[in-house]
């Protein structure tokens, strides 16, 4: 990597740059008072503690403490360097750096990574001409427009298809620079033993690119063209393709989740190109897995709302209900468009059409508990008593799990109203149910009791006086002189807190005005960025009172005086164990001179 962009151009960068918009393509951010708040995607978490403030350009996570401006929130959600998130953001304002940057001459896994993605690229793209503008594709295009396949279909998902032959891609990208081994890595070759020999692991198939959230293509799936076993081949997984970290269509979708506010998940890529047809743009699906934690924490990031739509057979059921309950968990609300008996998503459209699609099974889709309801009666004779009494049960088992009493009364009233049930008692039954789950259920992590040694202890006075002082010199040079002028070569107590000071005064020397964003880039250390970013998002005045910031002071400089007497008191000691007691009576009256001046 050579060359060093000029302080000047990174701040243009800067000015040219909203952090609010660049956070906004990895997290759902939700605007509460001043600033936006998000998950954080730098640890799982529920409940948004994820802060960024478009005032300050920077961003705080009050629950793991990471914090920065739009540089450093680059380098960490990418992996990049700090030239490389100033390229990127540059590229994207339209200003020309002058020099470039290559992290992967210097990092081999990176460079294997990104040579990983330039081969699945290539073939996407060889695949998809094949398939297009040749004889050789004729037959597996003939196969696709008869499922319903458009040229736009085709053109947006780039569909292609790989030949019979059993080293097409092998050859071309052989031809290309690409090593054998790297290939073999990447999942596009396999290596037959018996003949010491290399071939193609996709061949005669309808191939579809699968890409990872950033929309670098990292793997494929290729269909038979004559059902033959296996009717799907998926790429194995490798360093750039994981099927518990990779949801089909999402770098597609993620726009039109966020604008609707909703994603809808299916349980394969087919049924998500079907649903895409017929209209559902924000559609994604698992890739030949089931729903993962990585996955969850993913859609939640980016909105509060899953509308599951899986296949009408009881296997299809089953797996809506885990991936409901596992969304549920993660902080999503989830609602399941049914399908009927049988039929999944692609089967439907092809049958009843695209607009009854969206009409009926989507819009028309129920909530979580609402569908299982709807499974609890499958098989039951409600008009017999016992099963009856047996289906009530399980519903009301369901209800513990509600957190809202609201929802709760909601379904209570339609069993009672249902089957001419007294709602008393209902409710007495849901308690006692509820009772008995919470005798049975562990503790969780926000239940269990924090031993006292573990507690967070209030900070002392000093402490929180230096803070709420940085955020104000953080705001006003004139403030940051001021402070200094009056603490008379009086460090802070904390010695972080005296390095942010330190480099503060060295900024304002310089000649900068008061910018947040433009000071964090030049703090030495991670550390500092995360505590100054933290300190910044502290709720101060805008103008903070003359005695305010004298009260600030006072409480630091008197922290000083503190360990000063402190020490005397301890020199006194010494002086008194040593019989010079002249001496213990001198610092005895510094001690008392000390304690006035407090």
């Amino acid at each position: 990597m050579t060359g060093r962009i000029p302080e000047e151009t990174v701040q243009e960068v800067l000015r040219a740059t909203d952090i609010v918009n660049v956070v906004s393509e990895y997290v759902q951010l939700k605007k509460q008072g001043r600033n936006f708040f998000g998950l954080c995607p730098f640890h799982g978490e529920n409940t948004p503690s994820f802060s960024v403030s478009p005032e300050k350009q920077i961003y705080h996570c009050f629950g793991c403490g990471a914090g920065g401006n739009v540089f450093k929130f680059l380098m960490d959600i990418e992996g990049v360097s700090f030239q490389e998130a100033v390229q990127k953001l540059a590229d994207k304002a339209g200003i020309e750096l002058r020099v470039r940057f290559d992290r992967r001459a210097e990092d081999p896994a990176l460079r294997e990574r990104e040579r990983m993605m330039e081969a699945h690229l290539f073939l996407q793209r060889f695949y998809h001409h094949l398939l297009v503008h040749t004889k050789e594709g004729q037959e597996a295009l003939d196969y696709l427009q008869k499922r319903g396949f458009t040229k736009e279909i085709i053109e947006e998902f780039q569909i292609g298809y790989a030949p019979a032959s059993r080293d097409a891609a092998l050859t071309v990208l052989r031809k290309r620079g690409f090593p054998q081994d790297l290939l073999e890595k990447a999942g596009i070759i396999v290596k037959r033993e018996e003949e010491d020999a290399y071939f193609d692991r996709f061949r005669g198939r309808v191939m579809f690119p699968i890409h990872d959230p950033g929309g670098n293509t990292v793997a494929f799936s290729g269909r038979s063209l004559s059902d033959a076993a296996p009717k799907y081949l998926n790429s194995p997984e490798t360093k750039i393709f994981q099927k518990g970290r990779i949801l089909f269509n999402f770098h597609r979708a993620r726009p039109k989740i966020r604008k609707k506010g909703a994603a809808v998940l299916f349980e394969g890529f087919a049924d998500c190109i079907s649903a895409y047809r017929a209209g559902i743009d924000n559609g994604i699906s698992v890739m030949g897995t089931s729903l993962t934690e990585e996955h969850v924490r993913l859609i939640r990031r980016n909105t509060d709302l899953v509308i599951l739509c899986f296949d009408g057979d009881s296997a299809g059921k089953r797996a809506a209900v885990r991936a409901g309950e596992m969304l549920r968990q993660g902080g999503c609300q989830v609602r399941v468009a049914a399908l009927p008996e049988g039929l999944d998503p692609d089967e439907y459209i092809a049958r009843y059409g695209p607009e009854k699609f969206r009409r009926d099974v989507i819009e028309n889709s129920l909530t979580l508990i609402a569908y299982k309801m709807q499974l609890f009666r499958e098989g039951k004779n409600l008009a017999d008593e016992g099963e009856r009494a047996r289906y009530i049960e399980e519903v009301q088992k369901e209800l513990a799990s509600l957190d809202s009493p609201v929802e709760q009364e909601i379904y209570l009233r339609q069993l009672a109203d249902e089957f001419s049930l007294s709602l008393d008692a209902l409710k007495e039954n849901q308690r006692k149910i509820q009772r008995a789950k919470r005798r049975n259920q562990p503790l969780s992590p926000s239940r269990v009791p924090v031993p006292a040694e573990r507690e967070k202890k209030l900070k002392p006075a000093h402490y929180n006086a230096e803070r709420l002082l940085i955020a104000h010199m953080l705001r006003s040079r004139t403030i940051a002189a001021k402070v200094r002028e009056k603490l008379a070569g009086q460090s802070f107590s904390v010695s972080e807190h005296q390095k942010i000071a330190d480099c503060l005064y060295d900024f304002y020397e310089n000649g900068n005005l008061p910018n947040l964003s433009h000071f964090l880039a030049l703090l030495p250390d991670e550390g500092l960025q995360k505590l100054t970013a933290e300190i910044a998002m502290l709720p101060v005045k805008e103008e903070p009172e003359e005695q305010e910031l004298n009260d600030y002071i006072k409480s630091v400089l008197n922290y000083q005086k503190l360990l000063k007497i402190k020490e005397k008191e301890r020199e006194g000691k010494q002086a008194e164990r040593e019989h010079n007691y002249r001496k213990a009576a001198e610092i005895a009256m510094e001690i008392l001179q000390l304690r006035k001046s407090l």
